[in-house]
């Protein structure tokens, strides 16, 4: 089966864009670092799935098949990556113990990190403890992470450093290409953790040379919650112990009376049995509309939002905690309004239908390439 094409537009059309979201024209949507409403493609992918399901069985379970292999291709076209490197996993913490527990680790081996992770990218390593190895959290100064800081917990003994792209609650983002070059010249290899950046900004494995990522698809992705990709370098293959194995890791998947311990030559082997069929076509077709538009073009879209939404929140008495300079700008941009409860804010912006998200004590937005200056003016007025 051939690549599915889907070639950015000459010129960005975010009202297009904006006419496949469904909740566009009722919510002011502001909380996609949470969970993304459902773009329109993947509702309706999931509907015409939900209606063959029931009239049909697996009659054309074939079909189904196919719009899976199409979410490894698209999601390998995301990244510049090949298909082979791609599996379709549940969720992010998924991908994580993936790497985290397939490792061959030894005995007094460690693993570097951030103190501010997200608990899905700190659990599966602080987990590790029992095996004795050594897992050495690094402290975080406002949320952002200074390269040299991170690089002086590593040593010899370092086989992994695992990172979050983006800060889920400060919207931190890494210099991917320097921590790649900074980490690999420790002699260790690079997990990310890109579920806040990935459908959002450019990435490209083959210049970036990151060893292992994953994300859910219910973020920046727009696609449903438990259908996550990940991605490890196709050279690391073997690396890794498999793990949740079962009928769909082995090469000769569909003979079901052979009984022989033969894994798949690429990463479906992690993939291990049935899938979340409904979840990955949605992903699919979520994954199709963000490459018709271009990463490049959805990154500068994003940052124009939340380059907009910060002047506006500054005008109106806001103190924005997050950084806004090159390279370390994102798509998350967290705030406080002095002498304001954000519990109580969150509450009042949800009765005006503007959803935004709190995160250790203050407001956070989120908002998508889709997203306008209308949804900006709404928000502004609902914190007054």
């Amino acid at each position: 089966m051939t690549e599915p094409q889907a070639k950015p537009t000459e010129k960005a059309d975010w009202a297009a864009f904006r006419r496949e979201m469904p909740i566009a024209p009722q919510w002011a949507y502001f909380d996609h670092a949470a969970v993304a409403p459902l773009s329109g493609p993947a509702q309706r992918a999931i509907a015409r799935w939900n209606d063959d399901a029931a009239a049909n069985g697996d009659a054309f379970y074939p079909g189904w098949m196919r719009q899976l292999h199409e979410a490894r291709l698209r999601s390998a076209q995301l990244i510049n990556a090949q298909s082979e490197e791609i599996a379709l996993v549940p969720n992010t913490t998924a991908g994580i113990t993936l790497v985290a527990e397939g490792y061959p680790w030894k005995e007094g081996d460690n693993a570097v990190l951030p103190d501010n992770e997200f608990p899905s990218n700190q659990y599966p390593w602080l987990n590790l403890v029992s095996r004795n190895v050594e897992i050495r959290r690094v402290p975080c100064e406002g949320g952002r992470l200074a390269l040299e800081t991170l690089l002086d917990a590593c040593d010899a003994r370092t086989r992994i450093v695992s990172v979050s792209w983006v800060g889920y609650a400060s919207g931190w983002r890494m210099d991917l290409d320097r921590l790649a070059e900074a980490v690999h010249g420790r002699g260790a290899l690079l997990f990310v953790d890109v579920i806040q950046g990935l459908g959002v900004f450019p990435l490209d494995v083959r210049r970036t040379p990151i060893d292992f990522l994953a994300a859910d698809g219910h973020k920046w992705l727009l696609g449903p919650e438990g259908a996550g990709v990940f991605y490890l370098r196709r050279g690391h293959l073997d690396l890794l112990r498999p793990l949740g194995m079962g009928w769909n890791s082995v090469a000769h998947d569909r003979d079901f009376s052979r009984i022989e311990l033969n894994c798949k030559d690429t990463a479906e082997r992690y993939e291990g049995g049935t899938m979340n069929m409904a979840g990955f076509i949605g992903l699919n077709a979520s994954l199709e509309l963000l490459l018709r538009h271009g990463q490049e073009a959805i990154g500068s879209r994003v940052l124009e939002i939340t380059d907009s939404a910060c002047q506006r929140l500054t005008r109106a008495g806001a103190i924005v905690e997050s950084c806004r300079e090159h390279p370390h700008g994102s798509g998350i941009v967290s705030f406080r309004l002095p002498g304001r409860d954000p519990d109580a804010l969150r509450k009042q912006l949800l009765e005006r239908r503007v959803v935004v998200s709190c995160r250790e004590g203050r407001l956070r937005i989120s908002p998508h390439a889709y997203i306008d200056e209308s949804d900006i003016d709404r928000l502004i007025e609902g914190l007054k």
